[in-house]
């Protein structure tokens, strides 16, 4: 129903709307300090939907740039957004060029689900998009990057080797199994860049290798078939965990950590 009246309604209105529902879906949202350094200079929002991370990143950073494919939620973000936020209509890969970016039947893009990777049992159609690698923005000082592009995480992390290379900013990676495997994108933070994972399935982080969050997610699987409104308007628990923070050499999240020993920490 939200994908079927959000195209009737002047965008605007639909992204303010998004913005402020957004944190009671993603939680992590609104302990943005918790994630993003006090000290940050440059954040990056790949898949940026309606803007409800590159607004409160906005008044975070010195400098927010916003990564989205779907023209016309580029534009919109861009007529809206604060004056340190700098919106480019492209999609995140691993090279530069131009891709087809994946949309379900009758959906412009604003369910928030097109992709570079297509899924027979969601996507129908597709558009040219051009694509780029966050290396080759010329960056600088990136403190924070969130992901969020339904399965195509790696070839946006392989685009960004000099970067995390040289920066070691954070990363909030939407992550779900059930597009695509998340070992892969877990191994190549751990093994090439030194990134252990830590996700928020209660009130304290607890790190991902004391979660097995492919079980979690299909024993919740039912939650995502609720749609986004739905889970708004009347949030349930569990809570479907769908993102992972990565964090370099050793860091922990700023707020309240889960101890990692012993059985206790996978409930």
């Amino acid at each position: 129903m939200a994908a079927r009246v959000a195209p009737r309604l002047p965008t605007r209105a639909v992204a303010a709307l998004a913005r402020l529902v957004y944190p009671r879906f993603e939680p992590e949202l609104a302990r943005l300090p918790e994630l993003c350094p006090p000290d940050c200079g440059t954040a990056v929002d790949v898949g940026s939907w309606y803007g409800p991370w590159s607004r409160r990143l906005a008044a975070r950073a010195r400098r927010v740039v916003a990564v989205e494919p779907v023209p016309h939620l580029a534009r919109a973000l861009a007529a809206a957004a604060p004056a340190n936020v700098r919106v480019v209509q492209a999609a995140a890969s691993d090279r530069p060029g131009t891709a087809r970016l994946w949309l379900p039947r009758g959906d412009r893009g604003d369910r928030g689900v097109s992709s570079l990777v297509r899924r027979d049992e969601v996507h129908t159609a597709a558009v040219e998009v051009p694509c780029l690698t966050l290396d080759g923005l010329g960056l600088r000082d990136v403190r924070f990057i969130k992901i969020d592009v339904d399965g195509a995480e790696l070839p946006v992390l392989r685009g960004a080797r000099g970067l995390l290379t040289r920066d070691r900013p954070a990363l909030f990676v939407e992550l779900e199994t059930r597009i695509q495997p998340i070992a892969p994108v877990v191994d190549f933070l751990a093994s090439e860049h030194g990134y252990r994972g830590w996700v928020l399935p209660g009130a304290a982080w607890l790190p991902l290798d004391a979660f097995d969050l492919a079980a979690h997610q299909r024993a919740t699987a039912h939650v995502v078939a609720q749609g986004l409104l739905r889970r708004v308007l009347t949030p349930r628990r569990p809570r479907y965990v769908n993102s992972v923070l990565f964090l370099p050499d050793g860091r922990r999240p700023r707020g309240p950590v889960m101890r990692d020993d012993g059985a206790h920490a996978a409930r």
